[in-house]
């Protein structure tokens, strides 16, 4: 009996800081870094003016920049097929960072395209995430390798990172000599292709030249110095850029880190510095209380308030419930929120004012505010405000309007899926 007795007490000693050390991980995964910006923003002045600006370019840390071209491009076939032909065109240096990262029809050609270029010598380095791409056959790694490319799975699960293992890098980047880059709301993954069964996801990616390339660059740059410790640098991958077009823009990335939550500032300000409207699309709508306070003080002033997110095709039905669950408010104050009916809605647009926009990676949610790296484009400039407010009222066309009414409605099953998605919606 007595042996027993120290047999148990030895396993207690053994396993108590195991246990210790397992809640901790979990509970850090689980929980966000602390919020920042906890006041609401009362500003004077509005996206026109010259406060706006000089104010954005100090806080995000990065310069407005003139003299781009932005080309939309819609949905997965146009998008893969533009970033093949790049990666095909590269000449010195490729960057790839994605989170999904899976499929023989949609990493397949993207995988063989940067093969081709590392074995024709081209610097190819690809950080896809490492939860995104778990679906990912071992034979496209392998032949990433055997080519050359320089490959790191983000958040690789790890002794030493896994505090940080839910932090995911949620990016969707393709810079090629550092003069042109990709970015958008799709990931590489089959589900953005068109199948017998299934209709593909409905995104928008944007094919960019001219200046504020080096800062899509940057961005790529400061995650693989992250992952690898490696510093990419000189003219393979900064050469100088010149002008091509009339668009002033700016980059703004964000991370789980302290003093970098730069997307859930930036989202703040854009609505408080709205005077007329904002039109926007989310792939998942899940933000804080705070956020959804700001969004109704914009409706409650006079500003109109459209946000469009996927409807019964999303792909975490959980957190579609959980998110209507919230919507009382905005709905009571004039909020408009539309649904999206044929597929999965994936894109990720802001427009203000119609004349500042922002398109990336960028939900307008928790994970995206405070937990995953993100990165996104702003945009000054009013025909482009117009345009992205334009695509997404076509958009709109397709969605079905949610009003009071059957939000009042709606069954006690939703609501339930709902309450119980919230207890996790704000982290997954």
């Amino acid at each position: 009996m007595l042996i027993r007795r120290y047999r148990l007490w030895a396993v207690l000693v053994v396993l108590a800081p195991m246990l210790f050390v397992l809640v901790n991980v979990l509970w850090f995964n689980a929980m966000p870094k602390p919020k920042r910006l906890t006041q609401p923003l009362m500003l004077e002045y509005h996206t026109r003016s010259p406060e706006f600006e000089r104010s954005l370019g100090a806080l995000l840390q990065q310069p407005i920049l003139p003299g781009n071209t932005i080309e939309l491009l819609r949905d997965g076939e146009a998008i893969y097929a533009a970033k093949v032909d790049a990666i095909d065109r590269a000449e010195h240096s490729v960057s790839f960072e994605t989170y999904e990262f899976w499929g023989a029809a949609a990493a397949g050609p993207i995988v063989e395209a940067l093969a081709r270029a590392a074995e024709r010598g081209v610097a190819v380095n690809a950080l896809p995430d490492y939860i995104g791409s778990r679906e990912a056959s071992p034979e496209k790694f392998a032949r990433l390798s055997e080519a050359g490319v320089e490959t790191y799975r983000w958040r690789k699960p790890a002794w030493y990172n896994l505090s940080r293992f839910n932090h995911r890098t949620h990016r969707k980047l393709l810079i090629i000599d550092g003069r042109e880059a990709f970015t958008g709301g799709a990931n590489v993954a089959d589900v953005w292709l068109a199948s017998e069964t299934e209709n593909p996801y409905r995104d928008n990616h944007f094919h960019i030249r001219g200046p504020v390339v080096a800062s899509l660059q940057a961005a790529f740059a400061e995650t693989w110095l992250d992952a690898t410790g490696y510093l990419l640098e000189g003219d393979r991958y900064f050469p100088e850029l010149e002008s091509q077009g009339d668009y002033r823009a700016q980059v703004v990335n964000s991370a789980p880190r302290e003093g970098r939550h730069r997307m859930r500032k930036l989202f703040h300000y854009a609505v408080a510095a709205a005077e007329e409207s904002i039109t926007a699309a989310t792939a998942y709508f899940y933000p804080d209380d705070e956020y959804l306070a700001a969004l109704i003080d914009a409706a409650e002033r006079g500003v109109r308030v459209r946000i469009l997110v996927p409807g019964k095709s999303i792909d975490q039905g959980y957190l579609r419930q959980a998110s209507v669950n919230r919507w009382e408010a905005m709905l009571e104050a004039g909020v408009e929120l539309y649904e999206y009916q044929p597929s999965m809605y994936h894109s990720k647009l802001m427009s203000v004012d119609d004349y500042w926009s922002s398109f990336g990676s960028t939900n307008l949610d928790n994970r995206s505010f405070r937990i995953n790296d993100e990165a996104n484009v702003n945009v000054y400039d009013e025909q482009f405000a117009r345009k992205i407010r334009e695509l997404i009222e076509e958009d709109m066309q397709d969605a079905h309007p949610y009003g009071l009414a059957e939000w009042r409605e709606r069954s006690f099953y939703k609501r339930a899926w709902g309450w119980m998605g919230s207890v996790i919606g704000a982290y997954l």
